[in-house]
């Protein structure tokens, strides 16, 4: 059997989607089940496309079936998250460092919103409404209704949430006062992050760094930082000469007006 491979099914008749997969792949049944929970069979039919984790689903003709089967992701088993809190329409969790964000067409298994969707209790939909990178580590929100999802999108875009981040960046800062605002372009995109606090580690050669960010953009803080000369201890991509530890960017802070209740909401990680 291939490691990885695509297989593209439209349907002539009604079957399930489990016997469909069957009879079109050399995956055993138990695999097929455990494939489709990972996120890796999508179902497009007149009502659009999307992931598709039912077994026993009922497909009917001219639907499609997509399978997107890579045994390496399969085998992925995702770090715990923990849950900090759960208020309903959506929850607060501390992403471990290695768990994704988003999932892509291979699977999903492995991500944030995956795994609160799992242990939850009640169970419930979620729902991505912004992003922490794989490499870091903390607080980062999930919806569990589309409209709640959408509200706090809209509070994201208007830089309506506040999210402070730790770092600890090799060397010592020593030509930075704080606060210290950093206003650039990113991938064309305004992109502004403020260094909030300085605390130098003389025998280690490094800083630590309180930032907090008003705009998202893809790996913003390594990039700010990188740019200043002070790359964050592990990472690879920005520059950092010590790739023996994992990347030192935790987001340790969120604040917001909950737009369900009204009230003010604020989580913090350790001080």
């Amino acid at each position: 059997m291939e490691a990885k491979f695509e297989k593209h099914i439209r349907l002539r008749g009604s079957l399930t989607a489990l016997d469909c997969l069957s009879e079109e792949t050399d995956l055993s049944r138990q695999q097929l089940k455990h494939v489709m929970q990972n996120g890796a069979v999508w179902l497009e039919s007149a009502r659009g496309i999307s992931r598709l984790r039912r077994a026993k689903k009922v497909l009917t003709e001219g639907d499609q079936l997509h399978l997107y089967y890579d045994a390496e992701i399969q085998k992925k088993q995702p770090p715990e998250a923990e849950l900090i809190a759960d208020e309903g329409d959506y929850s607060i969790w501390n992403k471990p460092s290695g768990m994704y964000s988003q999932g892509t067409k291979w699977g999903d298994h492995f991500t944030i919103y995956r795994w609160a969707e799992q242990h939850l209790s009640p169970q419930r939909t979620a729902f991505i409404v912004h992003r922490l990178d794989r490499a870091a580590n903390g607080l980062i929100l999930v919806a569990h209704k589309k409209s709640v999802a959408a509200m706090f999108s809209k509070m994201f875009e208007q830089r309506e949430i506040y999210k402070k981040y730790h770092a600890t960046v090799e060397g010592l800062i020593a030509d930075i006062e704080v606060p210290h605002e950093i206003d650039n372009e990113l991938d064309g995109k305004r992109s502004i992050s403020e260094i909030v606090s300085i605390a130098r580690n003389g025998a280690e050669n490094t800083t630590d760094v309180e930032v907090v960010i008003k705009t998202g953009r893809k790996h913003q803080i390594r990039r700010h930082l990188s740019g200043l000369g002070y790359p964050i201890v592990g990472d690879r991509l920005y520059g950092s000469p010590n790739t023996a530890q994992d990347l030192q960017l935790s987001a340790v802070h969120m604040r917001f007006i909950c737009p369900v209740s009204g009230n003010e909401k604020s989580y913090c990680l350790g001080n």
